[in-house]
């Protein structure tokens, strides 16, 4: 049975290059990767290529709640497409259309059963608005 699929994205006022570097690299994930301001990630790691692990470690601020967001690369391709899998075996693809001095990013992902698809539209939605703002505040 194929898992309901949720898509989200965003256009970003920045060249590809730079919306890859700050979407693949450590220092810049644990700036933008939360979707509240009552929430951060205090660790991230990213082995990118095909069989590679990522990993962000995201807590609430006020230490009563954190989990771990990760999963393997299943194919990588610089500046257009990231796809990988999950702890959890959903499957998500992000890429990347650059045009002109612009970047559009879509993430498509597999919905799991505890949220509602809304609520996770939402959470995913505002993660990556949060990096449109880094992004574009760093350019």
């Amino acid at each position: 049975m194929d898992k309901q699929k949720i898509t989200i994205k965003t256009i970003i006022n920045a060249p590809v290059e730079k919306v890859w570097t700050y979407w693949t690299e450590p220092e810049h994930i644990k700036k933008w990767n939360n979707a509240s301001e009552d929430w951060h990630t205090t660790k991230a790691e990213n082995d990118l290529r095909i069989g590679g692990k990522f990993i962000s470690r995201m807590e609430a601020k006020d230490g009563s709640f954190g989990f771990d967001f990760g999963g393997i690369y299943d194919e990588v391709k610089v500046y257009d497409f990231i796809y990988y899998t999950l702890g959890d075996e959903r499957k998500v693809s992000i890429t990347f259309v650059r045009s002109q001095d612009k970047t559009e990013i879509t993430e498509e992902f597999e919905a799991e059963n505890e949220n509602s698809i809304e609520m996770q539209k939402m959470g995913w939605q505002a993660i990556l608005d949060n990096f449109k703002r880094y992004t574009e505040e760093n350019i």
